[in-house]
Order: structure tokens, then sequence, then C-alpha cells
């Protein structure tokens, strides 16, 4: 059975739904209302401050990387220094604001052929994280859940649980009948 987008934005980004999480990433499969879809549920949920978006379409597969954000609270994470400093030595040009940013990390995900690493700063995983997993090219982490931990393992622990536990209700919630549009905790 193929699930909707709805389906899939519950499934995959209860945590940003719920606030408590500024972005997922999820692949979901090309079809001909997906766009509409997207742009559909864009507008729905820009009033509560999520947005969405196509990140890349694979040639080969026909399948699409969906980004769904908190803008502002992804907003404020690039414009912290370490974070702003990280991204302009991996390349990035931030005089083109978040919207000029995001298309750069587009661009990067549909031309190079493995996933750029630095796109834990989209997601909100810790700085100190993201460096770590480059640095250690994936080895010798801490603890791993929605992403490898280089620094406080404890926290990131409770933060996976956390995300796994915001899962659940949501799903239940929604196969319960609550429909997305009530699941979003508004900005």
């Amino acid at each position: 059975m193929n699930k909707t987008l709805e389906q899939m934005l519950v499934e995959q980004c209860a945590p940003t739904l719920a606030g408590v999480k500024p972005a997922n990433l999820f692949r979901c499969p090309d079809h001909a209302e997906l766009y509409h879809s997207v742009q559909e549920w864009n507008n729905r949920l820009r009033a509560s401050g999520i947005r969405i978006r196509v990140l890349k379409r694979c040639r080969r597969t026909h399948a699409c990387l969906i980004y769904v954000c908190r803008w502002d609270w992804i907003c404020r994470t690039l414009a912290q220094q370490d974070t702003a400093e990280f991204l302009r030595a991996n390349g990035y040009d931030l005089s083109k604001g978040t919207e000029g940013v995001l298309c750069q990390l587009s661009r990067r995900l549909c031309v190079q052929e493995d996933f750029p690493h630095e796109i834990g700063v989209f997601l909100g995983y810790p700085l100190r994280d993201v460096i770590g997993f480059i640095e250690n090219q994936g080895q010798n982490y801490s603890c791993c859940g929605h992403w490898k931990c280089y620094g406080d393992a404890d926290r990131a622990q409770r933060t996976f649980d956390a995300y796994k536990r915001c899962t659940a209700v949501y799903k239940r919630m929604y196969r319960r009948g609550v429909p997305l549009i009530k699941l979003v905790v508004a900005a």
C-alpha cells in the first residue's frame, strides 16, 4: 500500500510537528501528485511555522527527499556564530539567507554521490556531533540513535527517547482519527 504524504509526515516528522525538533528529512516515492501535495501541505502548515520542500529527486530511483522544518528554528540555528563559521568553512554562502543556504544544500544533494555530512546541522543535530562524525568518518561514536553522538551521550539518548515517544504518540493519535493539522503545535 502506498502511503500518502500526510501519513508519511506523521510517521517521519512527529518531533518536528510537535515542536521538539527543528527538522526532519525522509524519502518518499515520486508520483504524479507529490509536488502538488508538498505545496498543499506547505501552505497549510506555514501558519504554524513549518515549511516543507523537496530537496532532491533521485534520477535513478525516482524517490524524493522531503525536508520538513520549523523555519524560525532553522533560521536561528544557521545564524549561530559557530554554525555559520562551520557552514562557511564547508563552502556555503550565508549571504543568501536561509532559503539560499537550503538551495545550496539541495544542489549538493543532487550532485554529490555521498550525503553531505553537514546536513546534520539542518536536521538539528548538535554541531559537536556533526563535526565529530566528519572528523571520525562515522566511527568512534559514544552512542547512536537518530544520529551518531560524539558529545554528551546521556543527553543524546534522552533526546532519542523523546523523539521515539513523540512519534509513537503521534502515530497512535493519527490512527485514532486525529487529523494531522490538529497534531501540529504552532510556533
